[in-house]
């Protein structure tokens, strides 16, 4: 059984035993998160979401916290001024490795959503805000 799921702008076809890199999401090594925006489940039947599948879920397991490959930004300008500028960039990376795959009952699992770092950022600040 497959699915595609929806996290950090991007989309990612997985099944079972998968090992993935996505947009750094708030949790630490060890959780056990859920992926909620399911796209498509497949197998020996495809079911399609109009946006997302009802009742699915993408279980993982959160190996660590990384960092993608460096990225260069080399600016030359030429003629009168002859400037030059290097930057680099390295991306923020959760690893992951899928444990299961749920095609109904992801409500009733009891397992955390993953949720990208911005909206853990806005969650705790909502909530210290109440207090």
């Amino acid at each position: 059984m497959f699915a595609v799921l929806k996290t950090g702008g991007k989309q990612y076809k997985v099944q079972a035993g998968d090992v993935l890199r996505v947009e750094k999401l708030a949790c630490e090594a060890g959780d056990k998160i859920q992926f909620n925006d399911i796209l498509m489940v497949g197998g020996e039947s495809v079911t399609v979401g109009a946006p997302f599948v009802a009742g699915a879920a993408v279980q993982a397991e959160v190996i660590a916290q990384i960092k993608g490959e460096k990225v260069v930004h080399y600016v030359k300008r030429r003629r009168k001024h002859s400037s030059q500028r290097t930057k680099g960039h390295r991306q923020q990376l959760t690893l992951l490795r899928v444990t299961d795959v749920l095609a109904s009952g992801a409500e009733a699992s009891g397992v955390a959503a993953a949720t990208g770092t911005a909206d853990a950022r806005r969650a705790a600040h909502n909530a210290s805000a109440k207090e």
